[in-house]
């Protein structure tokens, strides 16, 4: 077990290390250093597995400190590590994924003139999400909370010499910030009601909440959650977050950071099953309608990074849909699936960027599959999966979500199925723009945007580094990653199969979560089963007879669509020209009355001496005949006290 120290120290050491001799290291060394940073810590995370499983399923659950970080009253905080299945089951995957994409940055990044800066960000990154999910209680967890935030923010605006990044960078800062406000309100009312904030301790102390304290601390855990894994209402900042480099997309939205709300409501089943019902009704339809809502804005973005962001979205919100209906177990399935299948997707993407020379509007592509054989095939494996077609991993995994939903109400149900028939749809139409039909990047630019001319010049030309401006094959760092994430998005879903012992994770899971089974005949699984195949075959068959002759097609791409429903304009009204205006009302309080008081006392007081100055003349005469004036008063006033 004492392997499990090295899991967040390696990238911790591969940070510290690229943070004093990076630069020095250059190209390619500093990726190659963090690369195996990550790497290691994945092997680390395959010894403390190992000696996991060989224990007892009641033995499941080691605590290993470190040392005591705060010691204040009855607030006793040790910096301890948490090796049960559950974190083991994330550090698997996100030392697994996170070395795939660090591998794959390597290629891509090349060229960079802060090549190792970005290496330096990354391994930060993967230490503050293993902390996240390594950690013995919430102020720990809250401490990897913050660090991907962090990260985010500088990995999201890397290239902040685009406006446009270093405004997604902040907008991702800031809107994580209101999720923090609930993870924090949380964590008060976890210490107020068990006195201590240690998981273990909450899980024993948890049947003796009251219902109530246990309502309030799932709802502010719910906002923190919606936060990270960009839920509604605080989704807006995670499309944006395309702006940075395609690698990052791929960790942020695939292995690291997005998981961390759903990880930290299934850490928290204790407490859930003790909140009231409306509690768990809230969190699967905040998860169904974020589904819904974020496949139906997909269905009609033209930057192929965009239409996966939607669509991480959309996931999301099958998990918050799973952990609602109960089924934590089916919402970390699936939240595994999903990093196979979207890192995937995501650096796919990046390969056709990479080999399009940056470009990525799906209208300007076409075809790619002769000029990039194995990222096409790759791609398409991962659009089989995310669509929900057997065998692929992405089946399983959302038809256990369908089935708990069906079971805890079928009109959540209902909205799922849709949402499987859209997500079918927009990935069917998204490799067909990029990977079928005409060559469209051969096409001369469009009037009006002469900043695409050289990318979409008629003719291939010359390009630096030996490569024609035609498409072309990305390099095997970049490659081999697309090739692994592709073979484990087909037998991912061996991990947790509806057949008899065949569920894995749920047996390796159950110390964590009980065993839990949605109460469901065999007969009406089957049948669910096959209406969600025959929804995603049919969202695959629609989108394939709209979109193989024709690449644009603005009858089927609403205006409002493209605009996510004009959401985004709304918090910009609410918040941008609303905020402005609170401000400025604020300045002028501040000016009129504030500002006003101080300088009217200031005044009073300033004129006050010039009129009182007036009495100090310098004349002998007139301080006498002052004198005499007290006096007699004095006098006058003496004989009036006598006479009384």
């Amino acid at each position: 077990m004492n392997a499990a120290y090295f899991i967040p120290a390696l990238p911790l050491a591969g940070f510290l290390i690229l943070v004093f001799f990076g630069r020095r290291m250059g190209e390619p060394g500093a990726g190659w250093l963090a690369t195996s940073a990550i790497g290691g810590s994945f092997l680390a995370t395959l010894v403390t597995f190992a000696d996991l499983w060989s224990q007892p399923a009641d033995a499941r659950s080691v605590t290993k400190g470190m040392f005591t970080w705060v010691a204040s009253g009855a607030l006793n905080v040790e910096a301890a590590l948490l090796i049960d299945p559950l974190s083991i089951t994330m550090c698997l995957f996100v030392t697994g994924v996170g070395t795939l994409i660090h591998l794959y940055s390597i290629g891509y990044m090349h060229g960079d003139e802060r090549y190792s800066r970005f290496f330096v960000y990354l391994n930060l990154f993967a230490f503050s999400m293993l902390m996240l999910v390594l950690g013995d209680n919430m102020l720990v967890t809250f401490l990897g909370w913050e660090g991907v935030g962090a990260c985010s923010y500088l990995l999201i605006s890397f290239w902040f010499e685009r406006e446009s990044a270093a405004v997604a960078g902040k907008k991702a800062f800031v809107t994580n910030r209101v999720g923090d406000f609930g993870f924090m309100v949380a964590m008060f009312l976890v210490f107020s009601a068990t006195g201590s904030l240690a998981y273990v301790d909450i899980g024993n102390a948890a049947h003796d909440l009251a219902s109530v304290t246990a309502g309030g601390i799932a709802l502010m855990l719910l906002l923190g959650a919606c936060g990270k894994s960009a839920q509604l209402p605080l989704y807006v900042w995670l499309p944006d977050a395309m702006e940075g480099p395609t690698p990052v997309s791929a960790l942020i939205h695939a292995a690291t950071m997005v998981t961390a709300g759903v990880y930290l409501m299934a850490r928290m089943n204790p407490v859930l099953h003790v909140a009231p019902g409306e509690v768990m009704t809230v969190i699967a339809v905040i998860g169904a309608a974020t589904a819904l809502f974020a496949a139906t804005v997909a269905c009609a973005q033209d930057d192929i990074k965009r239409v996966l962001a939607y669509s991480t979205i959309s996931q999301l919100g099958f998990m918050f849909l799973a952990v609602g209906s109960g089924a934590y177990v089916a919402a970390i399935f699936h939240m595994v699936t999903h990093a196979f299948f979207k890192a995937l997707l995501f650096l796919g993407s990046g390969s056709v960027i990479h080999g399009l020379h940056e470009e990525q509007d799906m209208k300007r592509m076409g075809g790619m599959r002769r000029f990039m054989p194995i990222t096409a095939f790759t791609f398409i494996i991962g659009w089989l999966a995310i669509a929900g077609i057997p065998p692929f991993a992405g089946f399983w995994s959302k038809d256990d979500i369908l089935l708990a939903a069906w079971d805890k109400s079928p009109v959540l149900w209902a909205v799922g199925l849709v949402t499987a028939l859209l997500t079918a749809y927009y990935m069917t139409r998204q490799v067909i723009l990029v990977f079928f039909g005409e060559k469209r990047w051969r096409r001369p630019a469009e009037a009006g945007t002469p900043d695409k001319d050289e990318l979409t010049a008629p003719e291939p030309v010359a390009e630096a580094h030996g490569h024609s401006r035609d498409p072309h094959e990305s390099p095997r760092t970049m490659t081999i990653p697309l090739v692994a994430l592709a073979a484990l998005s087909v037998v991912g879903g061996a991990l947790n199969l509806p057949f008899g012992a065949a569920n894995y994770l749920g047996q390796w899971l159950v110390p964590v979560f009980g065993d839990h089974h949605a109460d469901v005949g065999d007969s009406t699984k089957v049948m669910l089963a096959v209406v969600a195949i025959i929804a995603s075959v049919l969202g695959l068959l629609i989108a394939r007879a709209l979109w193989m002759r024709r690449a644009e097609r603005p009858d089927l791409e609403p205006a409002v669509l493209k605009r996510a429903w004009g959401i985004d304009g709304l918090y910009a009204t609410l918040f941008g020209t609303g905020g402005g205006l609170v401000a400025a009302g604020s300045a002028a309080f501040d000016k009129q009355v504030i500002d006003g008081a101080v300088n009217g006392s200031g005044n009073v007081v300033r004129l006050g001496g010039t009129y009182l100055r007036r009495l100090q003349t310098g004349y002998v005469r007139n301080y006498a005949l002052g004198i005499a004036a007290g006096t007699v008063l004095i006098l006058g006033w003496a004989l009036l006290r006598v006479a009384a």
